[in-house]
């Protein structure tokens, strides 16, 4: 499995959210769920409406951990759900395929989406379904510098696993090489 990276442009979550929203509602309402929930897509895509429709909080228990999660729903992203659930089943699945039965779209499919409206952009670094989530870690550390409550909201054991994770190691390095000089000092 590829190293994916954090969207750490802000201009280009905007562009990428923009461009999902007119090419298909569902795909834009991925795209904003997996940056503002911070969820594996494993976690996401079991969803079904009624776990979110007037909803506050999403319960649920994480694939991966086997540990029970709760978590608030941003506003932000409840207005989007809002809108996007107006009319929809409860027993729906929330990121339902186009076509067919009743089933969630799968990992692969997102994993187009994805790649997809980024190439549209030009988007070069490596881009898959976690980049959703390291991109959410990577701009929550961007807002409060704190590192180690975004380790326990994405249930990491070590806050450098933390770091590495959601890129904030890399850009240390990338700033610290980038300020090295060998030139006369004057």
């Amino acid at each position: 499995m590829n190293t994916v990276e954090p969207i750490r442009d802000f201009n280009l979550i905007l562009d990428i959210a923009d461009y999902l929203r007119e090419q298909n509602e569902r795909d834009y309402v991925l795209f904003m769920f997996g940056i503002y929930s911070g969820l594996r897509i494993s976690d996401i895509l079991p969803l079904k409406v009624r776990d979110v429709k007037h909803a506050d909080y999403i319960y649920l228990r994480e694939e991966k951990t086997g540990k029970e999660k709760r978590f608030p729903i941003n506003d932000e992203l409840k207005k989007i759900l809002h809108h996007y659930t107006k009319g929809k089943r409860d027993y729906e699945y929330l990121f339902r395929k186009s076509k067919g039965k009743n089933e969630p779209i799968t990992r692969q499919r997102v994993w187009q989406i994805l790649n997809n409206a980024a190439s549209y952009f030009g988007y070069k670094d490596k881009i898959g379904c976690h980049t959703l989530r390291k991109t959410f870690g990577y701009w929550l550390y961007q807002n409060t510098k704190d590192a180690a409550s975004i380790m326990d909201i994405l249930n990491h054991s070590d806050i450098s696993i933390t770091k590495r994770y959601i890129g904030v190691n890399q850009d240390s390095k990338d700033q610290l090489m980038k300020g090295l000089s060998f030139q006369k000092k004057r």
